[in-house]
């Protein structure tokens, strides 16, 4: 036997796994490749106009351009401090805040109890649950022109009613402190009947064998609500989203009021659009977009966690596998929420 021939074995030897491993990917490609062609379109226009648009904006947040046919030129992280040391972009954020939770809360607080009043299945309630319904259904902007009309001075709907009642009456969208709270009820009247969808759905999966044993235990409509209604709803509860929808809304800002008076209406993504398309400052448009896109990013990452760590308890692995749970003894520890 020479020398060259236990060389040739090893290299044979180490070919064989090599080529197994590219077989098994070559048959796996073959049986995966009508999904990857029917994902391809989708897969495109979300590289294009996702992922692409996400890239050009990190681009333009680090460059700078005084005119349009100026060429650019690399500032770094110039736009992001101009943006932070910008009182508008301040003021807009601090009226974001109040816009997000005085839209959120009302928001699921009517939807809540709509969908406690409507949870019966009847004629009359399905008749109810499409008329709160539909608003959803209805633009933004033609709903914005609609309380255009409602929230004009001294001719408006609204003022028709309360002139009866009030001898000065307040200019809706022209007083700085009560501006913002006047857009904020569309945005509520809008909201209601779609977070009311979610609601119903999830109070499809409160027993109601609970329920019934709650009711001859003498538990009163408070206690079924706050003891077992609420809790099984806590999955449902839509803050976040409510929180997303208040950011990501602007349409009735231009509308409306283009963030005035005194910019007491002005939101974050009308901040951006101003930047971008009044000022032509793209570069600070971009710095901006991005705080805001880390910054709901943070919340969607939080709420995840929120839900996984609720989801992963013990209580959450005894309700999923149909046990009641029970106190473990005393001589033992308690298991832990990964044995289930």
């Amino acid at each position: 036997m020479s020398l060259a021939e236990p060389a040739a074995l090893q290299v044979a030897t180490s070919a064989g796994p090599r080529l197994h491993v590219l077989k098994r990917f070559s048959n796996r490609f073959k049986a995966s490749l009508p999904a990857y062609l029917l994902l391809l379109p989708s897969l495109v226009f979300l590289a294009l106009f996702t992922y692409g648009a996400m890239g050009r904006v990190v681009i333009d947040a680090l460059y700078q351009r005084a005119t349009p046919k100026a060429p650019l030129r690399f500032v770094g992280i110039d736009n992001i401090s101009a943006v932070l040391a910008d009182p508008a972009f301040t003021g807009a954020v601090v009226n974001n805040l109040i816009y997000a939770v005085g839209t959120a809360v009302p928001s699921i607080a009517l939807a809540l109890l709509f969908a406690l009043a409507l949870s019966r299945t009847h004629a009359v309630n399905s008749a109810l649950r499409a008329a709160l319904f539909l608003p959803v259904l209805i633009p933004m902007v033609a709903a914005s022109a609609l309380f255009l009309f409602i929230f004009l001075p001294n001719v408006g709907l609204l003022d028709y009613y309360i002139g009866r009642l009030l001898a000065v009456l307040p200019n809706w969208l022209g007083d700085p402190d009560i501006a913002l709270y006047a857009i904020m009820i569309i945005t509520i009247w809008k909201n209601a009947g779609y977070y009311m969808l979610f609601f119903l759905a999830g109070l499809q999966a409160v027993p109601e064998d609970v329920m019934e044993a709650a009711h001859l235990d003498g538990a009163g409509p408070y206690q079924r609500l706050r003891h077992i209604i609420l809790p099984e709803l806590k999955p449902t509860f839509l803050f976040v989203i409510a929180i997303l929808n208040a950011v990501t809304q602007v349409d009735h800002v231009f509308v409306m009021t283009q963030g005035g008076p005194s910019n007491s209406t002005n939101l974050v993504l009308f901040y951006i659009y101003q930047q971008a398309v009044e000022h032509y400052d793209v570069g600070k448009a971009s710095a901006a977009t991005l705080l805001t896109l880390a910054a709901l990013m943070g919340l969607t990452a939080l709420s995840f966690r929120t839900m996984a760590n609720r989801e992963g308890g013990p209580l959450s692995c005894s309700r999923r596998s149909g046990r009641t749970p029970r106190s473990p003894p005393a001589a033992r520890s308690p298991p832990s929420s990964a044995s289930c």
